[in-house]
């Protein structure tokens, strides 16, 4: 039996170890990893790591390997291979199941400004500050690059890329985040806004929090949702117990 996860979250490296901890040996655990990230924490058994060549390439994949369930743990932003997971999961009659952490909700004392995409974030951002923590990941830069008044502090595991703001400072970093560390982060920077997608997860939370001690504007780009009809889990013991039940295992030590 061969489950595919296209992983590279948290919630992908817990699922591979709760699936390592099966003691069948029939069980096959691949991992698919998109490269983005120059030294990724890579999660246990066989891992591969690039693109397939979108839809129809995984579809063919999913065939040549025989693989039995299909995993999106993918980041919840990551709606292209999403799309495509669907797409190949359909055409190859695998079953899928989308693994997505819980999107973050505003609580009392917040100051959350919505946003549906980054360009939006964009042209909302001039109305709110001027010293800017953008956590929107290296990938979307483009879209604040036209902003030359602001001042941008911007977080992510590798250096980003041109087109980015001129005015930039690149603080590289990875989760999880302290509370004492985002606080301070905010005041030593003196930053008046911060940006961020809502990915959802406790490893980026603190910034959260840290804003709204500091009273400042928290503008936040809502996440696309899953492809129509595909199924969701909500944490990686849920998604280790449909996995269990397609494919007829005995429950998992960690997914009671």
């Amino acid at each position: 039996m061969h489950v595919l996860i296209l992983g590279g979250t948290a919630e992908a490296r817990r699922l591979a170890e709760i699936l390592a901890a099966e003691a069948s040996p029939g069980l096959r655990v691949t991992n698919s990893l998109a490269g983005r990230v120059s030294t990724p924490r890579l999660p246990p058994g066989e891992v591969r790591v690039g693109g397939f060549g979108g839809a129809e390439g995984l579809a063919r994949w999913l065939r040549e390997h025989e693989v039995d369930a299909l995993v999106d743990a993918t980041h919840p932003f990551a709606g292209t291979i999403s799309s495509n997971a669907a797409r190949a999961a359909g055409a190859a009659h695998v079953p899928l199941l989308a693994l997505r952490r819980p999107g973050w909700v505003p609580v009392e004392g917040d100051d959350w400004h919505e946003a549906g995409s980054l360009e939006e974030a964009a042209q909302l951002l001039r109305a709110l500050g001027r010293r800017v923590f953008l956590t929107t990941g290296r990938m979307g830069l483009a879209a604040f690059a036209s902003l030359d008044e602001l001042w941008f502090l911007v977080r992510s595991v590798d250096a980003p890329e041109a087109p980015h703001p001129a005015r930039m400072e690149v603080l590289l970093d990875r989760g999880p985040f302290t509370l004492a560390g985002e606080r301070e982060l905010l005041r030593r920077h003196r930053v008046d806004v911060v940006v961020t997608k809502d990915s959802g997860g406790a490893a980026a939370a603190p910034k959260l929090t840290a804003a709204r001690e500091a009273g400042l504007p928290v503008l936040v780009v809502r996440r696309p949702p899953a492809p129509e009809g595909v199924p969701v889990a909500v944490d990686p013991e849920q998604a280790a117990r449909w996995i269990g039940e397609r494919l007829g295992l005995p429950p998992f030590p960690d997914a009671d």
